[in-house]
């Protein structure tokens, strides 16, 4: 349902046919997350890619999106955007877990291991990190 209530609010307000190249970058920003947020994967990355597209330097932007195209199955965009986002700053464990989840899944494993590690040895405490770097050690 809280999908459907976007939809409305938007007809409301007259947003549904809305050019993302006229809205401020943060509100693309805003709309994309909250897309993501009610798992409008495709749809979101409409808006948070003309924010990327906007303000590239933003990793708060880039992580987004790649999540939308991660939850959309387009991995290879997604792990694009990662491999932007741990760029700047290289310490950002979840965009290294990311960017390895992304390689994995399109067969770039051994890229995939590097990221994998480096998030898991970022944030040792993570189980989750620990699990997908031990499958995919496991699995070849």
């Amino acid at each position: 349902m809280p999908r459907k209530r976007h939809v409305q609010l938007d007809e409301l307000m007259g947003r549904q046919d809305q050019d993302p190249r006229n809205e401020a970058t943060y509100t693309l920003y805003r709309r994309g997350l909250e897309l993501l947020e009610d798992g409008s994967f495709g749809e979101a990355t409409v808006p948070l890619a003309e924010a990327a597209r906007r303000a590239p330097e933003k990793s708060s932007v880039r992580e987004a999106l790649g999540r939308a195209y991660f939850r959309n199955r387009q991995f290879a965009e997604a792990a694009e955007e990662f491999e932007a986002v741990v760029e700047t700053p290289p310490v950002n464990d979840y965009a290294h877990f990311c960017l390895g989840r992304a390689l994995s899944l399109t067969g770039r494993r051994e890229r995939a291991r590097h990221h994998l590690a480096l998030a898991s040895n970022l944030r040792p405490e993570r189980r989750d990190y620990r699990i997908y770097r031990e499958r995919l050690a496991q699995s070849g």
